[in-house]
């Protein structure tokens, strides 16, 4: 049987905010990567970080910590860049923090003001406190990432590595979050009996979790750039001989993968036959979950579904041709938006099949 739900509709409203916030500030952060700006910054303060530099001579300061600390990143990339560009990719890098603190604050004043009028229920403080502990890793783990990329006259960018577990906490924030939301906002539904598409609605969702990571390793390593035709026999030979390179392919090619082109080939590789299987896999399973008796909710989740992926599809499609010698910023950054959305809408369609106190 259906039930409503006991949080009031203001916490409700309250939960999607945050949600939205944690949407942008992960695409936010796509951007700010795509423009090379993730490095602007040099510090980590957090109080004194959010005064941005107010004079020129403050700006000054700050691009000469930026040439220093990020070198590498300077002199490969940016080596004729004025003040004046250096603070577009300055913006990029502090809005994307200053995002993080108004999250914190959109987040902290209601939930206490709403524990102190009793409005959340114990289950929903429980799930709240983890979104407090996921936030908190995700920005520990961010400045672990920047930190990667400065002071270290080798590397161009941040570790891909540590930019796949940021974007993993990031990502886990923003399912859990959702979840959370659905939760508080939407009665039981009626088809928690179809057990077997449960179980291979909830294998797409972690396929969909891999397929996030090996784009998180194709934008941080540019991996895009290596071979940017589709689909693979176009110039596959070029792709055969990146394959071929077995020497770069130990453990010192994988750890130092900058000069490498056979990791950036195979996690390419890897990303594109992903898709291709997740994309094969949604459509079975939407095809084998609406012949079935299914609820209308459903229905519609799984419509908006098919949607979105043929969406994610073409833009992966288009973000790959156009990465001609660099990683188109929009193409890149609506990609990265779209796969959130992506996840949303499986986690929807997972959510119908929840059980009552699941």
């Amino acid at each position: 049987m259906n039930k409503i739900s006991s949080v009031p509709r203001v916490v409700q409203i309250w939960l999607y905010i945050g949600l939205v916030m944690v949407f942008f500030q992960v695409v936010i952060g796509g951007v700010t990567r795509l423009t090379d700006s993730g490095l602007s910054i040099t510090e980590w303060a957090v109080i004194q970080g959010t005064i941005p530099p107010l004079n020129e001579g403050e700006w000054n300061i700050a691009f000469d910590k930026y040439k220093v600390a990020a070198k590498k990143q300077y002199e490969s990339l940016h080596g004729d860049m004025t003040l004046s560009e250096f603070k577009v990719i300055f913006f990029w890098e502090y809005f994307h923090r200053l995002w993080a603190r108004l999250m914190g604050f959109v987040f902290i004043f209601p939930f206490f003001f709403f524990l102190w009028k009793k409005w959340l229920p114990s289950w929903l403080v429980k799930r709240l406190g983890i979104v407090i502990l996921l936030a908190a890793m995700a920005a520990v783990v961010g400045w672990i990432m920047v930190a990667s990329g400065l002071h270290d006259d080798t590397r161009t960018w941040v570790s891909a590595y540590k930019l796949i577990t940021h974007l993993g906490i990031a990502t886990t924030l923003f399912a859990f979050l959702y979840w959370t939301c659905l939760r508080a906002s939407q009665p039981i539904s009626a088809d928690s009996e179809h057990v077997k598409l449960k179980r291979f609605a909830w294998g797409l969702f972690f396929l969909l979790i891999v397929q996030i990571l090996f784009g998180g390793l194709m934008a941080g390593m540019r991996a895009g750039l290596v071979h940017p035709y589709w689909p693979f026999f176009v110039q596959g030979d070029r792709l055969l001989h990146i394959l071929s390179a077995t020497h770069e392919s130990g453990l010192d090619g994988i750890v130092d993968y900058e000069p490498a082109l056979f990791v950036k080939g195979l996690v390419q590789v890897l990303h594109r036959f992903t898709a291709y299987l997740l994309f094969g896999l949604v459509i079975l399973f939407s095809l084998k979950a609406l012949k079935a008796n299914i609820s209308v909710r459903l229905k519609k989740g799984l419509y908006f579904l098919i949607g979105v992926l043929i969406c994610q599809f073409l833009l992966g499609i288009l973000a790959v041709i156009n990465s001609i010698g660099h990683i188109p910023i929009f193409y890149g950054a609506l990609h990265q938006a779209v796969a959130l959305i992506l996840l949303g809408s499986l986690l929807f369609v997972n959510f119908q099949f929840r059980k009552g106190g699941n």
